[in-house]
């Protein structure tokens, strides 16, 4: 038998993403928000996710309120750095409350990226992803009991023109997919104390550019090969995708000025950001702009 070369194994690894995928459908009374790498962290400071919570819980509730259904594109739970889910429900409970309110609501729905690949696992979910302690109540609520974490979740357009593929994207990058382990021992044991120091981290796609342009090259290549639309997470780097080159990014929720993601509405694709501004009166809030053209499926391949 021939091996497989580098780039042949790239393709499989994402396509395999998509065997046996969730299948939700897509027509023009869905509503979507598409989320990903919140990095929900322990409260310290390599809890990025922290100084943009208020953002985030200002979307979720924004979202709620007009019917979205909640995807989380992988990364949503810092789990490489920190070896304790347990003290991120705690410092994080508003958070695990939305959630539990889209979960509760039918409305929420996620795929494992390389940094909270665990939730992959029955038994983590189990006995994680139960409960969560509420604030307001002061007592144990239910989380997302008998949620289930996908590798691949697949957008079937009703009229059969134009599907959507959503992974997190990490299949792109043998050190964060295939060599998962070793990438997190390294991540949880050396480059997270460097970090401290100002020494980034080599093997992050989100933190070094060269890997990144890498991911997004062999993401685009796939979805030009296959004729899908493919949006992932991953890289951190938010884009919005064109005929000739059909992939899109939904960012991140950890940027220093706000949060990104990708709104799915009327069969059209939206990039927006959320961010503090400053109203007339002095005031902050939390403000939506979007980025970008919007991608309409009907004129879109």
């Amino acid at each position: 038998m021939i091996p497989l070369t580098p780039a042949a194994r790239t393709r499989r690894r994402i396509s395999n993403a998509f065997e046996g995928a969730l299948r939700l459908p897509l027509c023009p009374c869905s509503k979507y928000i598409l989320l990903s790498d919140c990095h929900r962290g322990v409260g310290n400071a390599n809890d990025n996710f922290l100084s943009n919570e208020y953002l985030y819980l200002a979307a979720l509730q924004h979202y709620f309120r007009r019917g979205f259904t909640y995807l989380e594109l992988g990364d949503g739970d810092e789990l490489w750095e920190n070896r304790s889910f347990q003290k991120i429900k705690e410092i994080h409970p508003r958070s695990f409350e939305i959630i539990s309110r889209y979960y509760s609501a039918g409305r929420m729905y996620a795929v494992y990226g390389n940094h909270d690949m665990v939730k992959r696992r029955n038994r983590f979910r189990q006995e994680h992803l139960h409960s969560y302690f509420c604030d307001h109540s002061l007592q144990e609520r239910p989380l997302c009991p008998d949620i289930t974490f996908y590798s691949g979740i697949i957008l079937q357009d009703i009229n059969r023109k134009t599907d959507i593929y959503l992974t997190h994207g990490h299949q792109a990058d043998p050190l964060n997919s295939t060599f998962w382990l070793l990438s997190r021992f390294l991540v949880r044991y050396v480059w997270r104390p460097l970090e401290k120091l100002g020494i980034p981290d080599p093997t992050s796609a989100a933190k070094n550019n060269r890997r990144k342009k890498k991911s997004e090259q062999r993401l685009v290549k796939w979805a030009q090969d296959h004729r899908h639309l493919l949006v992932t997470g991953h890289t951190h780097h938010p884009m919005i995708g064109t005929k000739e080159s059909p992939y899109c990014n939904t960012g991140s929720c950890i940027h220093p000025t706000g949060i990104t993601g990708i709104e799915i509405e009327n069969r059209c694709l939206t990039l927006v950001k959320w961010s503090t501004q400053a109203r007339a009166d002095l005031t902050l809030q939390a403000a939506r702009e979007v980025l970008g053209d919007t991608i309409c499926l009907d004129a879109y391949l």
